[in-house]
């Protein structure tokens, strides 16, 4: 007669496997089903880690600003929004004719003021890259956030995958990031 304690036994067994299974992040290895073939891994080279890539960083006084009601500025009562930007990231690819192309990230959010009502925000950020007293690049995007709620801060993610410049011999290339509200609005 079979011993009657062999049954639970394998359920439990059968239920350990399967849950085993769903938390590998190779299910069909798991239990050897399917063909097997594994993705191919993508390696980063020598090269590649020791390329030269500019850090990006934030000038004094464009990792924020405030937008004020129409006649209200530096009025606290009369702050629409306002933006910061916390993160600045980058990376590059450089072609064989010396040619460098960068894609500059920049993360923030907004926060809303007393004289917030919900809509689209346009946030002026300018990516820069400077050699000296040389300018390579420079372009002023206006990035479109959304904010509904007038209580909460909404994060934002911004990107330029366009900054190209010829990288010059001696790489004192600079990459700056920030707002930039441009001129002072006549009064």
């Amino acid at each position: 007669m079979p011993d009657r304690r062999f049954l639970p036994l394998a359920a439990l067994s059968g239920i350990i496997l399967g849950v085993a299974g769903c938390q590998s992040g190779d299910s069909a290895g798991a239990l050897a089903v399917g063909d097997g073939a594994k993705p191919a891994e993508q390696k980063v080279t020598e090269a590649e880690l020791r390329a030269y890539c500019p850090r990006v960083t934030l000038r004094d006084g464009t990792a924020y600003f405030n937008n004020y009601a129409k006649g209200g500025d530096g009025d606290a009562t009369k702050v629409v929004h306002q933006a910061s930007i916390g993160e600045v990231t980058r990376t590059c690819t450089t072609s064989a004719d010396g040619a460098m192309t960068m894609n500059v990230a920049v993360a923030g959010r907004v926060v809303p003021g007393p004289a917030f009502s919900p809509g689209s925000i346009n946030m002026p950020i300018r990516i820069v890259v400077t050699h000296g007293d040389d300018v390579l690049y420079s372009q002023l995007h206006r990035h479109q956030v959304s904010v509904s709620d007038g209580s909460a801060a909404t994060q934002f993610v911004f990107n330029d995958p366009n900054v190209s410049f010829v990288l010059p011999a001696d790489r004192r290339v600079q990459v700056f990031a920030g707002y930039d509200e441009g001129p002072p609005k006549r009064q």
